[in-house]
């Protein structure tokens, strides 16, 4: 899909270049990383180097250290999500970065002197430090992203995060895996990369307090409470809340039981463990950079659904690739383990479903940050983070609770998946603008491919009229997937009778209309919902010929937009489709839908907007002259 979009970056990485980005993203990069230096180097030391800490039981010590880094985000989100709010976020990112250093210096003397228990408090401290920069980290991107970046910014920090995930993986395996010669090294490492954060942050530039004379209320359980109900306020964004935690519960349970999984399931030592890990994130870091192109620059939704199915396929297909597999007498390394097809099987499985992890997450973070109100964006994040944090939890309890009884790590594996079906029917059905958008979105993916011209010309914000040629029965669908914004269509009532589209039109909150001769009732009823919608600053669209063409020819336009816009004196778009004459859906040679694959797969649309028109000057027949000119020649 191609947009024009002035002020849009030609690319994602181009804001990289930007200092309003790059020291940010460097920073949290660098953040992401050290966390799992530190926390791959113990779970590895633990499991397969137990004798150096006394009393630590190496089956369970990876549960316990996922369990100790997210208590700090059900204690402490609340609380930090409110200083987020009230702060200026660059000094708060500054001393976020500081406190990382001490903990870092304590994280090394846990290591020099083999303390599980110092490095329990370190693990512990810096879930702190995260629970402290995650609600300032997805409140800042809004601040200096506009609409049409926020997409790719999501998508750049997701990658980062996990290519830093990746790199600290391999870090931390490789240091853990030389057994006590390697623990001062790793003391040193997450030390310099503290002090690297800290640098990094210097450039970051000031982001405004989003509500300075917020008054902190300290007591975590009731701001915590406060903090849910504030995200509840609105239905899709709560959800939105919930699909990611649901992420971070799968998420969770994969990840923990990777050194499980690879030392009892596949006989593999460190560096294959190492090597899962290192899948699993390029996979979700690739996904997410995938998010900009398959969503043309904008918020879509229609990703969620799309992500949810690939993460069932390929959790259910992984314990199908491992469930049958003999245990052998020693642990395989990289080389003899790549030497099975089976273990290939496995890789892409793993990367697959982490690709479709980032195809569901990025459009989820980009939702929230862009349907929450500034003033407690970072509040609502907070609640994000408590969400995580108990699924998190829930994952670690699930996961032990299988084991106790008797379930394989495979078995685990298959139980997420079919879980993870179950959640995503609960969350479309909860709220059906996920399913809509994905479909859409499939139907422009599939059948069509289309070119958006003169998108910028789209507010971003505030009333506005559309009004288009009407070519055939999707094109409501057409315009609503191409369009960044939500768009209020103003349907014939006759299709409000049939089943599924009735569900479907309902779901996008189309507006039924009717001639006065058939039903006056309906006709005002549409015209006052016009109006109201206009007046909360929605976007509507009219086919302003009234009834779909059976020529191929533009009709008159109809009155109708001229008592529409004596109410509500908007600006309006006019717009033309191209391409659609002629489809499956069109009535061309006939009625429409009975002659399936009429021109084949993959027709090229195009949808041209042209310059608004003010409401004075938007007469039926000036605006039929723009939308012709628009469509350009005929047939189209």
């Amino acid at each position: 899909m191609t947009q024009n979009a002035p002020g849009q970056s030609p690319s994602q990485y181009q804001l990289l270049k930007q200092r309003r980005f790059a020291p940010f993203f460097w920073t949290q990069f660098l953040g992401a990383m050290n966390d799992n230096i530190f926390k791959i180097a113990f779970t590895s030391l633990v499991t397969y180097h137990t004798a150096l800490f006394a009393g630590v039981d190496g089956k369970t010590a990876a549960f316990l250290i996922s369990a100790i880094f997210i208590v700090p985000f059900v204690l402490f989100s609340a609380t930090s999500g409110q200083i987020a709010d009230k702060w200026e976020k660059s000094r708060l990112i500054r001393l976020v970065k500081t406190l990382e250093i001490g903990i870092m210096l304590l994280g090394t003397a846990g290591f020099y002197w083999h303390s599980a228990p110092l490095l329990y408090t370190g693990t512990f401290l810096m879930g702190l430090h995260s629970t402290l920069f995650g609600p300032v980290k997805y409140a800042y991107l809004p601040q200096h992203l506009n609409q049409r970046e926020l997409v790719g910014g999501n998508g750049m920090v997701e990658m980062g995060t996990f290519v830093a995930i990746l790199i600290g993986t391999i870090a931390g395996g490789e240091i853990a895996g030389l057994g006590e010669p390697g623990l001062l090294a790793i003391g040193g490492v997450c030390l310099s990369v503290a002090l690297a954060g800290r640098v990094a942050s210097h450039w970051i530039p000031e982001s405004a307090a989003a509500q300075a004379d917020l008054r902190i209320n300290w007591n975590p359980f009731s701001e915590t409470w406060r903090n849910l109900a504030l995200a509840r306020e609105s239905r899709v964004v709560f959800t939105g809340l919930l699909g990611i935690s649901w992420l971070w519960f799968l998420g969770a349970t994969f990840l923990t039981a990777f050194f499980n999984f690879g030392k009892d399931v596949l006989s593999a030592d460190q560096n294959v463990v190492t090597l899962m890990l290192a899948m699993f994130s390029i996979g979700i870091g690739i996904g997410s950079l995938l998010c900009e192109r398959l969503s043309g620059g904008r918020v879509e939704v229609g990703l969620v659904p799309f992500g949810s199915i690939g993460m069932t396929v390929f959790a259910m297909d992984l314990y199908f690739a491992s469930h049958h597999l003999s245990v052998l007498a020693h642990l395989q390394g990289v080389t003899e383990f790549l030497g099975r097809g089976v273990h290939w099987r496995i890789l892409v499985d793993l990367f697959l479903l982490a690709m479709f992890g980032g195809f569901y997450s990025v459009p989820l973070y980009a939702l929230i940050q862009s349907r929450c109100a500034p003033t407690h964006r970072a509040r609502i994040i907070a609640a994000n983070n408590i969400l995580n944090a108990l699924f998190m939890i829930a994952s670690a309890l699930m996961a032990m609770a299988l084991t106790h009884a008797g379930f394989s790590i495979p078995e685990i594996f298959l139980v997420t998946g079919l879980l993870n079906a179950a959640v995503a029917i609960y969350i479309y059905l909860l709220v059906p603008e996920f399913l809509i958008r994905f479909v859409m979105w499939l139907l422009l993916h599939t059948v069509y491919r289309i070119r958006v011209t003169g998108a910028e010309r789209v507010p971003d914000e505030g009333a506005c009229l559309f009004v288009c040629n009407h070519v055939s029965f999707v094109d409501a669908v057409v315009i609503g997937a191409t369009i960044r914004r939500p768009v209020r269509f103003v349907m014939d009532h006759r299709i409000f009778r049939i089943p599924l589209l009735a569900w479907f039109f309902r779901t996008v909150k189309a507006i039924p209309i009717a001639p006065a001769h058939e039903d006056a009732d309906t006709l005002a009823q549409a015209y006052d919902q016009i109006a109201q919608a206009l007046q909360a600053g929605e976007i509507v669209c009219v086919f302003a010929e009234g009834r779909l063409t059976d020529t191929g020819q533009m009709q008159p336009f109809r009155r109708g937009v001229e008592r529409i816009l004596s109410r509500s004196p908007v600006p309006v778009l006019p717009m033309a489709l191209r391409g659609l004459w002629g489809s499956f859906f069109s009535r061309k040679d006939g009625a429409a839908m009975t002659r399936p694959f009429r021109r084949g797969l993959l027709n090229r649309l195009e949808l041209v907007i042209g310059d608004p028109v003010s409401a004075a000057d938007a007469t039926p027949e000036h605006l039929r002259e723009q939308v012709l000119a628009l469509r350009g020649p005929w047939p189209c």
